[in-house]
C-alpha cells in the first residue's frame, strides 16, 4: 500500500501488479491485489461497461497492418504534444512507432520505411482518411479542378510495392490501434517518468530499444507469417521519396523548392532540353535525378552563380560570327561546356 501511495499512485492494477512483481518480488493475484487496493481506500470498483463484438483477426501476420497518429503530452512537463506515429500488424499484434512533433507525410512514410525494413512487405495497409493517404477528388461544374488528380506520395510509394491501400470509415474500425494508443498513453507515460525522460530524443530511444521489444515480447502472438522478404535491389529510400516532374529549361536546369539544378550530360544524350526529367527528395533531404530511368549527374547553383552564367552564356553567343550561329541549334548547355563550335 506504501508503494502504491508514493510511486506507483497512477498505474493500473495490471501495470502495478508487474513492478510488484519485476522490481519488488511480490507475487500476487490480479483479484488478490485489487482486493487489498479496495480494502485500502485506493482503489473504486469501476461498474461493468457493455462489451461490444470485436471483428475478427486476420488468420496471418502480414495480411492487414493499420497505421495511425496519437497527439498527446508524452512528456508532461512538456507542454507541446507530439505524435506517436505506429503501426501494428492485425493478426500478431507486432508493433512499430516513432514520435514526431508534426502528423506529415514524411513522418508517416518514415515509419512504414523502418516498419517494412524490420519485418517485410505486407499486403494491405489499413489507415485514416487523411490527406497525406488519399488524394481529395472534387468533381462538378462548381469545382475550377479536374475530376482526377494525381496519387499523393505515401500511395505512389504504396504502389511501387504493391501493397493495397484501405482506408477507414470511423475511428472505431481501426480499434486495435486506437486501443493500442490508450495502453500507451497509460502505460508508456508512467514508464518514462520512471525513468526520468525529459526530452524526445531520450523518448524516442527508449520506445525503440527498450519499450517496444518489450511490448513485442510480451503482447504478440505466434501465427503463420505472409510477409516477404524485402529484395536486394529495391531501394527503400528512394521508393520512400518524395518524387516530381520537372521540364528541363533550354539551358539545361531545372528549379525545385527555390534552388537551381545544372543537368550534366549523359551518355548518349548531350542535351536534356525540354525533356521531362523526375526529381526524387529523401527523407533525409538528399536529391536525386532521374531521366527514363536513368541518374543525371547535376550541379546545384546558387541564384548568384546562375545569374553570373546566363550572362556569360549571352556574351559568348553575341561574341559569335553570323554564319556560326546559323550553322546548328544553339544549347547553351554545349556552350557552358566547351563544346560550341568544337571549341
Amino acid at each position: 500500500l506504501n508503494l502504491r501511495r508514493q510511486i506507483y499512485y497512477d498505474f493500473n492494477i495490471s501495470h502495478f501488479r508487474e513492478k510488484l512483481k519485476e522490481i519488488h518480488g511480490i507475487y500476487l493475484s490480479y483479484e488478490t491485489l485489487r482486493q487489498i487496493l479496495i480494502k485500502g481506500g485506493l482503489h473504486e470498483p469501476r461498474i461493468k461497461r457493455r462489451i461490444y463484438r470485436r471483428r475478427r483477426r486476420m488468420p496471418k501476420a502480414g495480411l492487414l497492418v493499420q497505421m495511425d497518429s496519437s497527439q498527446h503530452r508524452w512528456l508532461e512537463h512538456i507542454s507541446k504534444p507530439w505524435w506517436l506515429v505506429a503501426m501494428i500488424d492485425d493478426a500478431d499484434g507486432y508493433v512499430y512507432a516513432e514520435f514526431h512533433p508534426q502528423k506529415s507525410t514524411k513522418s508517416n512514410m518514415e515509419v512504414i520505411k523502418k516498419y517494412i525494413r524490420k519485418r517485410g512487405i505486407f499486403m494491405a495497409l489499413y489507415t485514416q482518411r487523411a490527406s497525406h493517404f488519399k488524394t481529395t477528388r472534387h468533381g462538378g461544374l462548381r469545382y475550377n479542378v479536374s475530376f482526377e488528380h494525381g496519387d499523393t506520395q505515401i500511395q505512389r510509394a504504396l504502389k511501387e510495392l504493391n501493397i493495397e491501400l484501405i482506408h477507414a470509415n470511423s475511428p472505431q474500425a481501426k480499434g486495435k490501434i486506437e486501443r493500442l494508443f490508450r495502453f500507451f498513453q497509460d502505460r508508456l507515460i508512467k514508464e518514462m517518468r520512471l525513468r526520468g525522460i525529459k526530452d524526445y530524443d531520450s523518448a524516442n530511444k527508449f520506445l525503440k530499444e527498450e519499450f517496444l521489444p518489450w511490448y513485442n515480447r510480451n503482447y504478440t502472438r505466434e501465427v503463420e507469417s505472409m510477409y516477404k522478404e524485402v529484395s536486394k535491389g529495391l531501394d527503400l529510400d528512394l521508393i520512400f521519396s518524395f518524387k516530381h516532374l520537372r521540364k528541363v529549361k533550354k539551358d539545361n536546369t531545372i528549379s525545385y523548392r527555390g534552388e537551381i539544378y545544372q543537368l550534366l550530360p549523359m551518355d548518349g544524350v548531350r542535351s536534356l532540353e525540354k525533356k521531362l526529367v523526375e526529381i526524387c527528395e529523401g527523407l533525409d533531404g538528399s536529391i536525386r535525378i532521374f531521366y527514363e530511368g536513368r541518374m543525371v549527374k547535376f550541379v546545384r547553383l546558387t541564384r548568384e552563380e546562375y545569374r553570373i552564367q546566363k550572362e556569360e552564356i549571352l556574351s559568348m553567343r553575341e561574341n559569335l560570327p553570323d554564319k556560326d550561329k546559323n550553322k546548328r541549334k544553339y544549347s547553351p548547355f554545349l556552350t557552358i561546356h566547351g563544346e560550341w563550335g568544337g571549341n
